[in-house]
C-alpha cells in the first residue's frame, strides 16, 4: 500500500482495537461472572473458573467485532475530515480508492478472523465448556458436598451426608426430593456409593417414605436402592450438544441419525447459514461506513454524527440477520434472504461509492434525532451552579 493508505490503516486499526477491547471485556466480564455458580456450588478451583471463562471468549468476539469495525472506520474517517485531511487529498487529486481501499483490507482481515473464530473455535470452546461444568456437578455427591451438611443440588432435590470415605463411599445418607409433584420422597440409607460414571447413587440398608398430593404415606424398606442422578440437568457428567456445537462439517453434513438432529433439523440448518453469512458483516458494516463518513463534507451541514448514522443502520441489518436467522428454523424458504440481504446492502455500498454518493438516514430522523440532542444539550447548560448568597 501507498504511504498514504498505510497511514490510514494504520490509524483505522488502532482506532479499532480501541474499541474492540474494552466492549469485549466488559461483555465477557458480565458473561463469566453469570457463570460464578461453578465455583461456589461445586468448589471448583479460581484455575478451572479461569479456564471456563477462556472458552467463554471465542462465542463473544463474532458479535462485537462487526460494531468495533463501524466505530474504528468512522472515528478515523471523521477526524480526517475534521483534520481537513480529506479536502487535501482531493486537491492533490488522488482518487477516493486511496481512502476506500486501506478500509476493505481490514475488513476482509476481520472477516477471515470472524469466519474462523464462528466455525473452528466457537464450537469448539462451547462444547468443552459444557463438558467442564457437566463434570464439576457429576462429582458434586462424591466429591464437594460438606460432611453433616445439607446441600441443595438442583430445585427440590436437597442432600445430607455424614461421612464420606474413599471409593466414592458416602456413609448417613438423608435425600429429599420434591422434584415430582405427585409425590415428595424422603431417603434414609445406612451407606451408599456412586458408580464411575457418576449416573447412579446406590444406596443399601435404608428407607423411602413416599407421600402423595392426596396426604398418603407410605414407608418402603429396602436393602439395596439404585437412585438415578442422570436425570439432573447439570450432573450426568455429559452435556447436551446442541446445533450451535456442532463442527461445520456436520452442520454441512448431518449424520440422519443423529437425536438431537431428527428432533431439531431446523436448528441446524438455521445455525449452519448463520455461520456461513455472519462472516460478511464486518465487509457490509465497513462499506457502510464508507458510504456514511469516506467523503469530505462541511460540519455545518452535517445533521447527525456519522459514528450515529453508521451504527443505526448497521443495526438494523443486524437485527434483519438475526431475525432471518430465527424464520430458518421454521421455513427453509427464508434462506436466500439471509445471504440476500447483507449482500444486497454491500452491492448498493459499492455502487454508491462508486458515483460518489452518501447514504444516510431518512431526513425525518436525522432532523428528529438532531432535534433531541440539541434539547438534550440546552437542557445540561441550563443545570448549572446554584446561584451564589452575597451581600447586597
Amino acid at each position: 500500500m501507498k504511504i498514504i493508505e498505510t497511514y490510514i490503516f494504520r490509524r483505522a486499526l488502532q482506532m479499532f482495537l480501541v474499541t474492540l477491547l474494552p466492549v469485549l471485556t466488559i461483555i465477557w466480564t458480565i458473561q463469566v461472572l453469570g457463570r460464578i455458580n461453578l465455583v461456589t456450588d461445586t468448589g471448583q478451583s479460581i484455575g478451572a473458573f479461569i479456564t471456563l471463562a477462556t472458552f467463554i471468549l471465542p462465542t463473544i468476539i463474532p458479535v462485537v467485532l462487526p460494531f468495533a469495525i463501524v466505530i474504528g472506520v468512522t472515528q478515523t474517517l471523521n477526524t480526517m475530515n475534521n483534520d481537513s485531511e480529506f479536502a487535501v487529498i482531493d486537491a492533490a487529486g488522488a482518487a477516493r480508492s486511496i481512502i476506500y481501499r486501506p478500509v476493505i483490507v481490514l475488513a476482509i482481515l476481520m472477516a477471515g478472523v470472524s469466519f474462523i473464530t464462528t466455525n473452528f473455535l466457537e464450537p469448539a470452546s462451547r462444547v468443552r465448556a459444557r463438558e467442564m461444568v457437566a463434570e464439576a456437578y457429576a462429582d458434586l455427591l462424591s466429591s464437594v458436598i460438606e460432611e453433616k451438611s445439607f446441600r441443595s443440588i438442583e430445585d427440590g432435590l436437597f442432600v445430607q451426608i455424614s461421612e464420606r470415605h474413599s471409593g466414592r463411599v458416602l456413609i448417613g445418607i438423608f435425600m429429599v426430593d420434591y422434584r415430582d409433584p405427585a409425590w415428595d420422597l424422603i431417603y434414609y440409607a445406612r451407606e451408599g456409593s456412586i458408580d464411575p460414571s457418576g449416573k447412579t447413587l446406590t444406596m443399601r440398608d435404608g428407607e423411602v417414605h413416599r407421600k402423595s398430593a392426596d396426604g398418603r404415606i407410605s414407608i418402603v424398606k429396602f436393602v439395596s436402592y439404585a437412585f438415578d442422578l442422570s436425570s439432573m440437568t447439570e450432573s450426568t457428567g455429559t452435556s447436551s450438544i446442541y446445533a450451535s456445537d456442532r463442527s461445520l462439517a456436520f452442520l454441512i453434513n448431518p449424520d440422519p441419525t443423529d437425536k438431537t438432529f431428527l428432533s431439531q433439523p431446523g436448528s441446524f440448518r438455521s445455525e449452519l447459514h448463520r455461520r456461513l453469512s455472519d462472516w460478511i458483516l464486518p465487509i457490509v458494516f465497513a462499506l457502510v461506513s464508507l458510504v456514511v463518513a469516506g467523503s469530505a463534507r462541511s460540519s455545518r451541514a452535517a445533521r447527525l454524527h456519522p459514528m450515529v448514522a453508521a451504527l443505526s443502520i448497521c443495526f438494523m441489518i443486524r437485527w434483519l440477520a438475526f431475525y432471518l436467522g430465527n424464520l430458518a428454523t421454521y421455513d427453509a424458504a427464508i434462506v436466500p434472504l439471509i445471504y440476500g440481504i447483507p449482500v444486497g446492502i454491500g452491492a448498493l455500498a459499492v455502487f454508491m461509492l462508486a458515483t460518489n454518493r452518501r447514504l444516510e438516514l431518512p431526513a425525518f430522523l436525522t432532523n428528529r434525532t438532531a432535534r433531541l440532542m440539541r434539547k438534550a444539550q440546552a437542557s445540561i447548560e441550563k443545570i448549572g451552579p446554584g446561584p451564589t448568597g452575597g451581600a447586597a
